[in-house]
């Protein structure tokens, strides 16, 4: 039994597999890149949030330790 298509006939089919396989793998490769680059913006995004909220707590823990006992300041 020899194959389906001869050699000659079957070359055309090979390349379009080819080309719908590297087809595949750029999508593949576009969709991560994009999941990439929105996870670094998050994470930019969160570094960020917690620098904020890191110094907003320093500034309140400085103005509990220079507030004069007895001065009413809230602890």
């Amino acid at each position: 039994m020899g194959p389906a298509l001869p050699l000659g006939d079957a070359g055309p089919y090979v390349a379009a597999a080819y080309l719908v396989f590297l087809a595949l793998v750029l999508v593949y490769v576009a969709i991560m890149a994009a999941k990439l680059s929105r996870i670094q913006r998050e994470i930019g995004e969160l570094a960020e949030l917690v620098e904020r909220r890191e110094a907003e707590r320093d500034r309140h823990d400085l103005d509990d330790v220079t507030a004069p006992a007895g001065s009413g300041a809230p602890r």
